[in-house]
C-alpha cells in the first residue's frame, strides 16, 4: 500500500521536472524571508542553550537542531540567491561560554531550553506547511515540504525525550459539560 508521503513525493518530482520556472511571487518571497528569520532566531536560541546547559542529552538535541537549521538555511539561501532575492540581515553567532560560569538568574534551565526548542520546532512546522500550501512553484513547495518533514521527525524524538524527563507542557484537559466521567 502506498503511503501519502510517497504519493506526494512522486507527484512533486513529476512536476519539478516539467514545470516552467516563473519568478517567485511576493508571498513566496515573504515565506522564504520569514523562514530564514525563524531559523536565525532558532540558531541563536540553540547557541544560548548550548552555552547554559551541561546535560549531555540536551546538548545532543541542541546540536542536532543546530545542524538541521544550518542545512535548511543553506537550501533557502541558495534558492533565494539564484532567484535574485536579497538576503535578510542575520544575528551574530554567540560565542561559546562555560555553562557553570553563567549566573543562575541569567541561565535557562534544561526544561526551559527543551520547551523553547519544542516551540521553535512547532513554529517551523506550521510555517513550512503554510509556505508549501501557498507556493505556486512546485520546487518551492517541495523545499518547504522537505524542511517540514525533517522538523516533524526531529519534533517527534524531542517530544519523546521531553515526556521521559517530565518536561512536556500539557494544557489542561477539556471535559465537555455532560460528558460521562471516566474511571
Amino acid at each position: 500500500m502506498t503511503n501519502i508521503f510517497e504519493s506526494m513525493k512522486d507527484y512533486l518530482q513529476m512536476n519539478l521536472d516539467t514545470e516552467p520556472k516563473n519568478p517567485l511571487h511576493v508571498g513566496e518571497v515573504m515565506s522564504c524571508w520569514m523562514f530564514l528569520t525563524l531559523m536565525d532566531e532558532a540558531t541563536i536560541f540553540i547557541q544560548i542553550g548550548l552555552n547554559t546547559t551541561s546535560d549531555d542529552e540536551v546538548k545532543e538535541f541542541l546540536n542536532e537542531s543546530l545542524k538541521q537549521c544550518d542545512t535548511q538555511v543553506k537550501r533557502f539561501k541558495k534558492l533565494m540567491v539564484s532567484e535574485g532575492i536579497p538576503l535578510a540581515n542575520t544575528s551574530e553567532d554567540r560565542p561559546e561560554s562555560e555553562p557553570n560560569q553563567v549566573p543562575l538568574g541569567a541561565k535557562l534551565t534544561d526544561e526551559e531550553i527543551m520547551n523553547g526548542l519544542s516551540m521553535k520546532t512547532v513554529t517551523a512546522v506550521i510555517h513550512c506547511a503554510t509556505g508549501a500550501s501557498q507556493s505556486i512553484r512546485t520546487d518551492l513547495g517541495a523545499l518547504f515540504t522537505h524542511c517540514m518533514m525533517e522538523k516533524i521527525k526531529f519534533g517527534n524524538s524531542l517530544r519523546q525525550k521531553m515526556r521521559e524527563r517530565g518536561w512536556a507542557k500539557v494544557p489542561p484537559y477539556y471535559y465537555p459539560p455532560g460528558m460521562p466521567k471516566q474511571q
